[in-house]
């Protein structure tokens, strides 16, 4: 059983569909990405894990329970990071982590001593003298000293400097090690690419598409760059292949989108003045965008230009 778990979940606001029939099942200890573009539902699928909303269909359980019916129950051992950190501005930051400590009942104030340094936080100042990359460290420091079993952040490293966000990914490597659950949502990908265990695609309210990286790259090309040692070969026969594309010849050299098995482009270049061969895999940044411009839509998602905008509803 996940920890956490979509079954069937559709959302609508005022007729307008916002999620269409989410399905999630993440593990323990897994750390998951959730990628899409804003107005794609992330938000909307976070406020229905947090039991601030209502599905308009199916469920949502956290730890095992319904988060909309059992709210008490199903976020006992959860922590949450925001967007956009609402703090009280009369509190400095070590006055906020004490009322948070008191509220959640605890947490382990030695790891937060050390969340406090790694992120270069200074706990004096008052909340209100605070950038948004300092109020966004209030929140991280404070979920990650929870200790909590499932972390739920959305847009977590909103604000933050590099620097900071090479402290966030060494959190979380940390809370994988202990086995807690990450759910991440950001538009960083690259930090999801490089921390998360798998990784779901949402579009228009679907999920378009789920797995590893690995399982990801099967919709996207693999680049490859070969150099000759004669100028302007003919590329014909290696063209003609099922699944390989020419995308830039010049001079000596040669750019190859291919799809599919490498072994018959290699068998082909084996004819050629070959003097050196480079292949990448696509980068999550390609694979997303395969999903957003042209490329195959595995959940038949209808496109939109975003979220309504509605009163009281955050995109």
């Amino acid at each position: 059983m996940g920890v956490i778990e979509a079954h069937a979940v559709s959302k609508r606001y005022r007729g307008t569909l916002a999620l269409d029939r989410l399905e999630l099942d993440i593990a323990p200890g897994e750390v998951y990405g959730y990628l899409g573009p804003n107005g794609a539902g992330k938000t909307t699928t976070i406020r229905l894990m947090l039991g601030l909303h209502r599905p308009t269909s199916g469920t949502i359980r956290i730890g095992g329970r319904d988060a909309w019916s059992e709210p008490v129950a199903a976020h006992r051992d959860c922590a949450y990071v925001a967007s956009e950190a609402i703090l009280w501005p009369a509190l400095t930051g070590a006055e906020t982590f004490e009322y948070l400590e008191h509220l959640r009942g605890g947490c382990d104030r030695v790891y937060r001593e050390s969340l406090i340094a790694r992120f270069d936080f200074d706990p004096d100042k008052k909340v209100r003298a605070l950038s948004k990359g300092n109020r966004q460290k209030v929140q991280l420091i404070a979920a990650f000293a929870t200790r909590a079993e499932i972390l739920i952040l959305d847009e977590p490293t909103s604000g933050l400097d590099p620097l900071m966000e090479a402290a966030f990914r060494e959190t979380v490597g940390e809370a994988r090690a202990r086995g807690q659950t990450v759910f991440l949502s950001s538009h960083v990908l690259s930090e999801v690419e490089a921390l998360c265990d798998r990784i779901g695609i949402l579009r228009a309210g679907r999920l378009i598409d789920e797995g590893t990286l690995a399982q990801l790259r099967h919709l996207s090309a693999r680049t490859v760059e070969v150099n000759f040692a004669e100028p302007d070969v003919d590329l014909a026969a290696v063209g003609a292949l099922a699944g390989v594309e020419v995308a830039e010849l010049a001079d000596h050299h040669a750019v190859l989108q291919v799809r599919g098995p490498m072994g018959p482009l290699l068998s082909a270049l084996t004819r050629l003045p070959v003097t050196t061969i480079d292949s990448r895999e696509p980068s999550l940044e390609e694979i997303f965008l395969v999903h957003y411009h042209g490329g195959p839509d595995t959940g038949s998602a209808r496109p939109r230009t975003g979220d309504p905008e509605l009163p009281g509803v955050p995109r």
